[in-house]
């Protein structure tokens, strides 16, 4: 009798085990030829998403998900990483984040100098005032940096976030725009801003310092600074002081600073700007080498064009800026002031960044007017309009500041494409943009940008991977996904494995290209088919599908509950 009943426990089982179905997934991508982000040659393969994570990586057979994409022909990679995004406030209007979505992008880097927080009373004061009369105003609805990045996050957006603290934010809370180094007490209040925001989740610490006020600040406070981030892992990252004819002290500051406050350090858009500070490059990459070397990591981000862009401030001595744009622009009005400005504007310096002499008239571009009346030159070179205004370029920039009410966003052509080829050999050395995630409908109504924000990540692989074969396909996913995100200390992020989050990118190597231009440049890459955030579809046979999947990534820092 019992042999009885286990024979026939024995066919149920064996039926019960035929019977069961394929596992089912929320999503498998088949087929396509993966690169996990370590640098590896890839491998045509599948892979499997359950919820906001990988599960599975080879072949999946007859296993089911809800959506089930063929990738033949197609390259599968981690998300990428923007080392340097200016999208904190067009996500706040569109928390798409459509031009970098369409490269694939899926983590956006803030804080280059100035970061959403930490604000005081009087420094939201005089924020909200700019921020109302500018092309994306909203109201400052958080005090510290963590509880913007969290209420984004609570908002809605595409990509996920994170942030480094400004060096400049917590300078101006202290001290305004005054040229001067801070007390003791005023220091400390400083480092405690830093200690508050690195255990809310920031990165590290962020400077910017052609800028001014940030150029007020002397290397021993950006070491106190930066002390505080290294007591929590974080990073150092930094517009240096000078990319032109300080390239090599600034990079020797750099190194100081991490070396002093032990702590891990980036250069933030590497480059050597102006003709006569192009051969600097190969002593940067000894420098940089040796540093290592010793056992410090340094570590360069770029972008992928000869032209920067940034303000006419940057044709300006800094000492005529101190107090902020008010005083700055009252200065200028004097004329025994302008006068002295305009010399200085005339002359190669190693004072401060200059480049309005580093470009010329005709290699400087115009890019967004706040005024109305003077978008007509948005798009135009300073030596055309100057000509057209009866002016010299010198003159035009000073007047121009004063009619807009701002500083006059401006491209300026500085570098050389033979840098940026040999830029890319360097192992350490990965992508940020440098520019907002834009709308093109929306944002060419104000006006032209640098092409940069809707084709600096897709170039790397369309021309630099594809067309001029500078750097393999792995070693570009590499520097796109992994290399930034250990660089960073994020766990679980930057390559395709199972158990990492599922921030994935699919598209066709053949035919991923940038469109945008410094002629044309509100126009969205092609290429990238399919975006996948935290394992939810935000891009689909390359349109954007609404989701907004994107969370706060947290900091290596972070004292709070959920990481």
């Amino acid at each position: 009798m019992l042999k009885n009943i286990t024979g026939a426990l024995l066919v149920l089982l064996l039926v019960a085990c035929h019977s069961v179905t394929p596992q089912g997934y929320d999503v498998i991508i088949r087929n396509g030829l993966l690169f996990d982000g370590s640098g590896e040659p890839g491998q045509r393969t599948d892979i499997a998403i359950s919820g906001d994570k990988i599960t599975r990586i080879g072949d999946l057979g007859k296993a089911t998900a809800v959506i089930d994409l063929d990738a033949s022909n197609q390259v599968v990679a981690p998300g990428f990483v923007n080392m340097l995004s200016w999208a904190p406030v067009t996500l706040i209007h569109d928390g798409r984040g459509l031009s970098d979505i369409k490269q694939g992008v899926t983590l956006e880097l803030f804080g280059e100098g100035n970061s959403m927080g930490p604000n005081n009373e009087i420094t939201r004061m005089i924020a909200q005032e700019r921020i109302n009369k500018g092309p994306y105003p909203y109201e400052i609805e958080w005090t510290t940096l963590g509880e913007y990045l969290q209420y984004m996050e609570d908002k809605g957006i595409s990509p996920n976030i994170a942030s480094f603290v400004g060096a400049t934010t917590v300078r101006v809370n202290s001290l305004g725009f005054e040229d001067r180094a801070p007390n003791p007490q005023e220091l400390k209040v400083m480092q405690n801003e830093v200690r508050v925001a690195m255990e809310e989740g920031a990165m590290g610490l962020g400077s910017a310092l052609i800028y001014a006020p940030a150029f007020y600040a002397k290397t021993e406070e950006l070491i106190a600074l930066a002390k505080v981030v290294g007591e929590y892992d974080g990073m150092y990252i930094s517009h240096m002081r000078s990319e032109g004819n300080r390239l090599l002290e600034s990079v020797d500051e750099l190194i100081t600073i991490a070396r002093e406050a032990n702590v891990d350090a980036e250069i933030y858009h590497l480059k050597a700007s102006g003709r006569s500070n192009w051969h600097k490059m190969d002593q940067v990459f000894n420098k940089v080498e040796a540093a290592r070397a010793e056992g410090l990591k340094i570590t360069a981000d770029m972008y992928t064009y000869p032209a920067g862009s940034t303000g006419l401030d940057a044709s300006m001595p800094p000492w005529v800026q101190e107090g902020g744009y008010d005083a700055w622009a009252d200065r200028l009005k004097n004329p025994e002031i302008r006068a002295r400005v305009l010399a200085e504007m005339r002359q190669d310096t190693n004072e401060w960044e200059n480049l309005f002499y580093a470009a010329g008239s005709d290699g400087i571009l115009l890019a967004y007017f706040q005024n109305p009346e003077l978008r007509q030159y948005s798009g135009k070179t300073l030596g055309e309009v100057a000509a057209l205004r009866g002016s010299t370029p010198a003159d035009t920039v000073i007047d121009l500041v004063i009619e807009d009410g701002t500083r006059v966003q401006t491209i300026y052509f500085l570098m050389s494409d033979e840098n940026i080829i040999k830029q890319f050999s360097y192992p350490w050395l990965s992508f940020g943009s440098d520019a907002g995630a834009f709308d093109p409908v929306v944002a060419s109504q104000m006006g032209t940008t640098h092409p940069r924000a809707y084709g600096n990540f897709v170039r790397v692989i369309g021309k630099y991977v594809r067309d001029e074969k500078a750097l393999s396909m792995a070693e570009a996913i590499r520097k796109l996904s992994s290399l930034p995100t250990r660089n960073l200390k994020v766990p679980l992020r930057g390559m395709l494995k199972s158990g990492y989050y599922a921030d994935v990118v699919i598209f066709n190597p053949a035919t991923v290209t940038d469109h945008a231009t410094f002629a044309d440049a509100h126009r969205l890459a092609s290429g990238v088919n399919h975006v996948f955030v935290n394992g939810v579809q935000v891009l689909k046979d390359g349109e954007h599908t609404g989701a907004t999947p994107g969370r706060f990534i947290k900091g290596p820092g972070y004292k709070g509950k959920n990481k």
